[in-house]
């Protein structure tokens, strides 16, 4: 006899039931990731931000089929697409647990050595676009500056975040102002910067201040990730939109903080003034918080403090505190 106190299940119910299930959701993202062209622009896509075009010079495909590939990943949540001035730049979104666990042998698996060698050219490239505009325009770094956000904006709120040390490192010092604060809150300094101009008028500015603790060391990020748990802080102040590969930095630095160490990034927040790009040498036009936080915590930073303030000129900075636990 049935239990007249239990209604017998409804249509309704059994749809709700199903629309619930995650499996049907599942088995179309496996199916739009199940081609191997597809699974090879996923690992790419899980580490930097690449163009159409950038994309069709690495895989060697004209742009038609390469957008098609793009627009099934785009439709399946697989990746996601933000527009640079006239270009569209595509990235692969975090996902789920699941897919998080289904992509992590993928990502081991290394590119061909000819991919691999345009992935590094397209990086080179991106480098000398910026090192060009340093180069030609370093005197007129503080009248560039001033057009998005001086020093002044951001300088104080920064260097209340410090937790003082042994050794910081500043990426990018610019015309040296923050060493300052470093130097007096520390016991050694590294000024690290690709741009040669750039670093002359950091130490003209440090030798001006007596400032005798620091170190001026002309290179890349992974010139700190040669030197291992070797920074109590590091500091990078609006810098990440003039380098080639944001999401790389966040893995040279990592490997650079000790154990409890400190990264504290400021960036302009994602915008669309396509100006900056001529005007002050921006590669990319800001930065989505939580693009910065899914970067750390790919490389293994953990999110701390956060703050936020908007500019008269339409800009937003946000200053963002990151931990190697």
């Amino acid at each position: 006899m049935l239990d007249s106190s239990q209604p017998p299940a409804t249509g309704d119910a059994n749809k709700e039931s199903h629309v619930s299930d995650p499996i049907p959701q599942l088995a179309a993202t496996l199916k739009a990731a199940g081609d191997p062209l597809r699974l090879e622009i996923l690992r790419l896509l899980s580490q930097d931000s690449y163009s159409v075009l950038e994309l069709c010079r690495i895989f060697e495909l004209r742009q038609p089929a390469l957008s098609h590939h793009l627009k099934v990943l785009t439709q399946a949540g697989l990746v996601s697409k933000r527009r640079e001035g006239n270009n569209l730049f595509y990235r692969r979104t975090a996902g789920s647990v699941l897919l998080q666990q289904l992509f992590s042998g993928l990502d081991q698996l290394p590119l061909s050595a000819s991919r691999a060698a345009t992935v590094d050219q397209i990086a080179s490239e991106r480098a000398e676009a910026s090192r060009r505009f340093f180069a030609d325009y370093g005197n007129r770094f503080r009248e560039q500056q001033e057009l998005i956000a001086s020093y002044s904006v951001y300088g104080p709120q920064v260097a209340q975040l410090l937790k003082p040390g042994r050794h910081a490192l500043e990426v990018g010092p610019g015309e040296g102002e923050f060493l300052e604060e470093l130097a007096n809150r520390f016991g050694t300094v590294t000024a690290l910067d690709l741009s040669e101009t750039m670093l002359r008028r950091a130490q003209a500015f440090a030798d001006e201040r007596g400032l005798q603790n620091i170190e001026f060391v002309c290179d890349d990020t992974r010139a700190a990730a040669s030197r291992p748990e070797s920074a109590d802080c590091i500091v990078v102040n609006m810098v990440l939109h003039h380098t080639p590969e944001p999401a790389q930095i966040f893995h040279d630095l990592q490997k650079s903080l000790k154990p409890g160490g400190q990264l504290l990034i400021t960036e302009l927040h994602d915008h669309g003034q396509d100006w900056a790009r001529d005007a002050c040498g921006d590669l990319w036009l800001g930065f989505a918080p939580q693009q910065l936080v899914e970067w750390a915590a790919d490389a293994g930073l953990q999110k701390g403090r956060s703050e936020h303030s908007a500019l008269r000129n339409g800009f937003q900075i946000q200053i963002q505190e990151f931990l190697k636990v």
